[in-house]
């Protein structure tokens, strides 16, 4: 009965807002709708291409630094994921961590949750793999640690942190660091101002995987709230927003069109977006300064030799 009233309160936060982000003058959908279990495994498949650079750079600093990150977070450590991905990346902080106490993925894609979850508790059998299905935009609680416990480090790779706002991301970082503890510890990933064609070609693939993925979200419409929605009516759009240093994502409307979902009418005009996700990019001293604004200490910053991205250790104050 729980799961079942978790998934209830899910969709309908979802359906509260489609409702709200197209009835908007300027149409928008927030980026986590994006990750039902479509669109993580879509996801999964960016992650694997020549033009993405974030995950096989992130992964490369993992690799090279993950043993002096365990040096400095001591034996016993509890790991709290906040979005879980393949496992892929957590998978270099597990081996190099000493004897960890468990490891706890949190997401709102519970289906995608459960599985990787499942796959994980296998590899690792000596490991308790505690999923939690929740939105971690907002407050939730950990399991309380028993005494003698090690650290809790959070983890939270992909520069995720890149599709809030900078006053959600101080406001994000605020909430973990008082659910972490002041014995705490938090690692994000942050991807780095660079040039714009990079980014182009990172967030609008030849293969056109990015585009199925932005695409999807209304076919989760479509799927769960009643939608008709034509998805070939629409295309995706990538753009380098330069004044505010983000990637933009929208679904923009090939013609005059109206769709219909959770009862209401939803008109488009020839060239009328739906804004689906911002990536805002840091340089390594913007990202420093939002974290102490949050009320953390950066305690160590690894950055790839190309300057494309970054991981930021850092520690309640």
């Amino acid at each position: 009965m729980k799961h079942q009233k978790a998934h209830h309160d899910l969709l309908e936060e979802f359906r509260k807002a489609v409702v709200t982000g197209l009835s908007a003058p300027r149409k928008e959908v927030s980026c986590k709708f994006l990750y039902d279990e479509r669109g993580s495994a879509l996801f999964e498949r960016i992650c694997e291409l020549e033009e993405y650079y974030p995950t096989r750079t992130e992964m490369g600093l993992l690799q090279h630094y993950s043993r002096d990150i365990a040096r400095r977070m001591g034996p016993g450590c509890r790991l709290v994921e906040f979005g879980s991905g393949s496992t892929r990346k957590v998978r270099i902080l597990l081996e190099a961590l000493e004897r960890p106490a468990c490891y706890l993925p949190v997401d709102i894609s519970r289906e995608h949750l459960l599985a990787q979850a499942r796959l994980l508790a296998f590899d690792y059998p000596d490991l308790a793999v505690l999923p939690i299905c929740a939105d971690f935009t907002q407050s939730f609680a950990l399991p309380r640690l028993e005494s003698g416990a090690g650290a809790t480090l959070g983890f939270f790779p992909g520069s995720t942190i890149g599709n809030f706002t900078p006053a959600q991301a101080r406001d994000f970082l605020s909430r973990t660091a008082r659910l972490l503890g002041p014995k705490g510890a938090m690692l994000v990933g942050v991807d780095l101002r660079k040039a714009p064609e990079i980014l182009h070609a990172a967030y609008d693939d030849r293969e056109g995987v990015t585009a199925e993925f932005n695409l999807n979200l209304l076919a989760r419409i479509n799927r769960e709230l009643d939608g008709d929605f034509d998805l070939a009516a629409f295309r995706h759009r990538a753009r380098w927003n330069d004044e505010d240093s983000r990637v933009e994502m929208h679904l923009e409307s090939r013609h005059g069109q109206t769709a219909r979902a959770c009862g209401h009418d939803f008109s488009f005009a020839a060239g009328e977006t739906i804004h689906t996700e911002n990536s805002y990019k840091y340089s390594v001293e913007g990202f420093r300064r939002l974290a102490r604004e949050a009320g953390f200490a950066t305690e160590k910053t690894y950055v790839d030799d190309a300057g494309l991205f970054s991981l930021h250790l850092l520690r309640p104050v």
